[in-house]
């Protein structure tokens, strides 16, 4: 492969990648708007349905969120119907969130055509290929957290800044 037409097609990934990124907001928010919530609530109800069982402080990390604000986006969920806080089985003292049946059975109904047209696409692809594919998306998720870590620590530096003069 020449220089150049690597360069094009790393090129036209970098554009895939963005693109990629806006039509997964767009059908975020189609999803919060259907189910009458916010992004960020919907982010939230879509980390605690990955991880099953989530602490507040976990969905704190995972969401990038502060503890204080997963509070109040656990409320929304909670008085929404969409989300619940229950006893952690294995510490009584600890309280997890789980989404409810009701939620539950509402995603499956949103998401099964999308789960359905993605699998006949993967399935066009070899094992080797999928390897490759998952691969590469670990591997992206892993740039992007980074990029957001440096946007944040950048962001507060700027505020720090701002503080002292």
């Amino acid at each position: 492969m020449s220089r150049e037409s690597r360069e094009q097609l790393t090129n036209d990934l970098f554009e895939e990648w963005r693109v990629l990124g806006v039509a997964n907001d767009i059908a975020d928010q189609a999803v919060a708007d259907y189910l009458g919530i916010n992004r960020t609530d919907a982010r939230c109800l879509d980390i605690i349905e990955r991880l099953g069982g989530v602490s507040a402080g976990r969905l704190a990390r995972e969401s990038g969120l502060s503890t204080g604000a997963v509070t109040t986006v656990l409320d929304r969920l909670e008085r929404a119907g969409y989300a619940r806080r229950v006893p952690d089985p294995g510490d009584r003292r600890r309280v997890l969130v789980e989404i409810t049946p009701a939620t539950r059975q509402a995603n499956e109904e949103l998401y099964a055509p999308l789960v359905e047209a993605a699998s006949e696409q993967l399935s066009r692809y070899s094992d080797e290929e999928l390897e490759l594919l998952r691969d590469y998306h670990r591997a992206s998720r892993a740039v992007t957290e980074a990029h957001a870590a440096r946007v944040r620590e950048r962001l507060q530096a700027g505020r720090e800044g701002e503080a002292a003069s």
